[in-house]
């Protein structure tokens, strides 16, 4: 059993897995070979696709910051992915180290790296959970040690909604948990679009599909209707390079190669 209660034996390595590919994509070491191979034949037709990848985790670091800074301290993160430094909470201790962070992913590859990554301060958690059923999300008993509905909480769903398919309504699933959290809340989102590589898209997509993990690339309108119920801060939705950069924005020949719309909303 690993530590966060589940049997090792459900971790399969004999597959590529979107959480590993991500991880390489970004550089890291937390992934096999069959997850190479299949990163390479995205790669093969979309060789962008790393820099997507470090756009949106560039995105995630500014919007965390801006969560802090607005005086934000507690973030639900749910798919959290294999955790890569700085993760949110050390983002946002940066800023000021009494924001709490609940951590929340549906695979047992995250869990196994949790411990030693994500829960080093005490005001962090972790726990196994599936973001589409919101009520045992909101009702799990991390959330009730470390989340108090009565202040604004940041909501992050940073590239998880790509894997949510149509009939599984990933509106209504946002719109639970909107419900849920006070105003003065804030949604960060950043979801997969094929507007900028028609070409293809489709054959990116099949690949995840092999990988056991349908991915949905969105359009900006289908990805701006998910923040129904919050109003979007400025720059609104966004190639995530150009929400709010640290530095000059980009170019068009680097904004070309970026499959990513990103965004914050604040609930009225």
């Amino acid at each position: 059993m690993t530590d966060q209660g589940f049997p090792v034996e459900e971790i399969d390595t004999s597959r590529p897995h979107p959480a590993r590919m991500y991880d390489y994509f970004l550089g890291g070491r937390d992934n096999y070979e069959v997850d190479r191979e299949a990163a390479h034949r995205v790669l093969d037709v979309a060789p962008e696709v790393p820099a997507s990848a470090r756009a949106n985790r560039d995105f995630l670091g500014r919007a965390v910051r801006h969560l802090a800074r607005s005086g934000i301290r507690q973030i639900i993160d749910i798919g959290t992915g294999i955790p890569t430094s700085p993760n949110t909470h050390e983002l946002a201790h940066s800023v000021s180290p009494d924001v709490r962070v609940a951590y929340i992913d549906n695979d047992p590859i995250v869990a196994t790296h949790a411990g030693a990554r994500l829960l080093g301060t005490g005001n962090t958690g972790f726990f196994l959970g599936d973001m589409r059923e919101p009520a045992t999300i909101l009702d799990h008993p991390t959330i009730g040690k470390l989340i108090d509905f009565d202040q604004p909480v940041a909501l992050m769903l940073v590239s998880v909604l790509h894997f949510v398919k149509d009939d599984e309504d990933p509106a209504g699933m946002i719109a639970a948990y909107r419900d849920a959290l006070p105003s003065g809340s804030l949604l960060v989102l950043s979801h997969a679009t094929g507007d900028f590589h028609l070409d293809h898209v489709d054959e990116v997509l099949e690949v995840y599909k092999k990988a056991s993990a349908s991915l949905t690339a969105r359009t900006h309108a289908e990805v701006l209707a998910l923040f129904d119920g919050f109003e979007l801060i400025e720059p609104g939705l966004v190639q995530v390079p150009l929400w709010r950069p640290d530095g000059p924005e980009p170019d068009p020949d680097e904004l070309r190669g970026i499959s990513v719309y990103g965004g914050v909303g604040r609930k009225a």
